[in-house]
């Protein structure tokens, strides 16, 4: 049935579609993002691993980023533990700089096959506007922006039954990847060092509201948010403006007087 009427319309929990299959060459640019990401995550484990073991032999390693962290924690590792540690700082520096090399690479892909990185970096940096784009390939997979967050499980789930409808965690379907960009995007904004614009400034309305959780869904529906905002500017070529929402707000509230 799905091979003889893929435009078969909904039918109760029945909906078929035609799926996407990703073109080669952007598998094979996604795979470059993929490989920095898991040398990312095998650095840190290494980073964690370091830090732990000197912290239970009662000594500490100076506050510094993970790029500088070879050598600047080299020097405070005790006598005792180099033996074992300092091979790890040596893996530490090498995965560095793999990770720098992989960056280069990187730029070198939004430059010369993905120009239509430069409308979406501004907002969510370089890395998550050229996994966005790498990830759905093209915006026509949408019809509407509104519907990325949803496909790439960024909406709560729903289990109403009567008069309940209880808060539930989001759905996590989708690319799982591309979804973690968009979360530590969403972080970084909301951040002590994120660039003030209307994003940050919802956001951040929505986790003064209180609750356990209010932080963490206020960065859940920036990260959807953004998701949105980003289809948006890919598939109309706009350019981003990050005080639209408050230019327009007081537009509004200008022609108000006048009005009356």
């Amino acid at each position: 049935m799905a091979r003889l009427d893929p435009e078969l319309p909904p039918y109760g929990d029945l909906r078929l579609s035609p799926i996407h299959h990703r073109s080669p060459e952007a598998q094979a640019d996604l795979a470059v993002l993929r490989s920095r990401d898991a040398i990312v995550r095998s650095r840190t484990l290494l980073i964690n691993h370091v830090r732990g073991i000197v912290k239970s032999s009662g000594a500490r390693l100076p506050s510094c980023s993970a790029d500088s962290f070879a050598h600047k924690a080299a020097p405070a590792i005790p006598e005792r533990l180099r033996t074992a540690l300092l091979p790890i700082l040596e893996t530490i520096g090498s995965l560095t700089h793999q990770i720098h090399k992989f960056d280069e690479q990187i730029e070198r892909l939004c430059q010369d096959r993905y120009p239509e990185t430069k409308l979406l970096h501004t907002i969510s940096g370089r890395l998550t506007a050229l996994g966005y784009i790498l990830t759905l390939e093209t915006p026509d997979r949408f019809r509407r922006s509104r519907e990325v967050g949803p496909a790439l499980g960024l909406v709560p789930r729903r289990d109403q039954s009567g008069d309940q409808d209880p808060q539930l965690r989001i759905t996590k379907i989708g690319d799982a990847y591309l979804r973690r960009l968009l979360v530590g995007s969403a972080q970084y904004i909301l951040g002590p060092f994120g660039p003030d614009c209307d994003l940050r400034r919802w956001g951040l309305k929505l986790a003064e509201r209180g609750g356990k959780n209010a932080k963490k869904r206020a960065v859940v529906a920036v990260a959807r948010k953004l998701a949105v905002l980003l289809h948006h500017l890919w598939k109309t070529g706009e350019i981003y403006d990050p005080f639209y929402l408050a230019r327009k707000h007081d537009r509004a509230t200008e022609a108000v007087p006048a009005a009356a």
